[in-house]
């Protein structure tokens, strides 16, 4: 019998021009495998890191791109129960991470595009553990936008930080992240004060739901600002994707006791764990489980949140997506079609 081909987009080497477009055998399924035929993707800026061997994301290559996306099931292995051909599925971000907190012993746990390959190909083989149903309220595109964007939002409000109604939070930017993070927060009853450089991106977060929102260009002492914005009381939670060039300013905009949970390393430096000023915390997190993956699907479902799309590419043009991502005009979450 004929192998099964794939087209996949794997680095080989550092930097765009590593970036190519490859025919690869698809595995065998397996027993308690699940073959999967990609439908969307979505881009990251650890993407980005990757691709340019940056802030520490350095993985074996060749390695296939791509943390994120969603697909359907086309043939099961033996001793599969939980899906059967034709189903829509998830493959989660950090396979081998079930449930529980985030730990220092990671064994077993493999994130896509780094201990194992991405998504960035047509067809994949999955263990059945490492896949999750797609809500019928969710397109392939949409689902594409959670497993670590909106996951790792879900990890700092919900599951670490236990937002809840009367909370006061902060965003920072409309990247997939921050803009997942003020839905998040919306769905759980908090008062949301948003972050950006760009006024006309500002006002789309007014729209979407913050109540105030602060030019940081305009006004450079943006943690002061974002106190005066709860009368002094300060922020109850920062969702700090800055990293160590936006730090300082979280610190101050954060209540006596707030936290501050740093998820994004844009700047290459995570802020340090456990670190405290008036009783600040400030946590470096990682994406998060299946568990929190379900638990933020299931949310979506009910309250209708659903991610917000900024553009969408071919699969072809893989390369000029990133390179849009890059830029940083986006809103929300750049997907790849099939």
């Amino acid at each position: 019998m004929e192998k099964r081909k794939t087209k996949a987009f794997v680095l080989e080497a550092l930097g765009y021009d590593g970036l190519v477009e490859r025919i690869r055998d698809v595995p065998e399924t397996g027993p308690g495998q699940v073959l999967v035929k990609m439908k969307a993707a979505s881009l990251n800026f650890r993407d980005l890191k990757i691709l340019k061997g940056v802030n520490g994301m350095n993985p074996p290559l060749p390695r296939v791109l791509l943390s994120d996306g969603a697909g359907e099931i086309v043939e099961v292995g033996e001793g599969v129960t939980r899906f059967k051909a034709g189903d829509r599925v998830l493959p989660i971000y950090w396979e081998g991470w079930y449930t529980g907190p985030l730990t220092s012993d990671r064994t077993g746990w493999n994130s896509k595009a780094a201990e194992v390959d991405g998504v960035a190909l047509e067809y994949a083989v999955y263990q059945e553990a490492d896949v999750l149903p797609i809500p019928a309220s969710l397109s392939f595109e949409e689902a594409a936008c959670l497993p670590c964007a909106g996951v790792t939002a879900w990890h700092a409000f919900v599951y670490f930080g236990h937002v809840k109604a009367g909370d006061t939070v902060l965003v920072m930017g409309s990247g997939g992240v921050s803009v997942a993070g003020l839905q998040i927060a919306k769905m759980n009853g908090a008062r949301v004060i948003a972050t950006s450089s760009d006024d006309g991106k500002l006002q789309r977060l007014l729209n979407m739901g913050a109540a105030e929102g602060i030019n940081y260009k305009k006004v450079p002492e943006w943690g002061k600002r974002a106190r005066e914005l709860t009368g002094g009381r300060g922020i109850d939670h920062v969702l700090e994707v800055g990293g160590e060039g936006t730090l300082r300013q979280s610190i101050i905009a954060a209540k006596d006791g707030g936290h501050v949970e740093s998820v994004g390393n844009l700047t290459g430096t995570f802020a340090k764990s456990q670190l405290h000023e008036r009783g600040v915390q400030v946590t470096a997190l990682a994406v998060g489980s299946r568990e929190m993956t379900e638990d933020l699907m299931r949310a979506i479902d009910l309250h209708r949140e659903m991610p917000v799309i900024d553009s969408r590419f071919p699969f072809a043009d893989l390369k000029e997506a990133l390179r849009y991502l890059e830029r940083g005009q986006h809103f929300g979450k750049v997907v790849i079609t099939f």
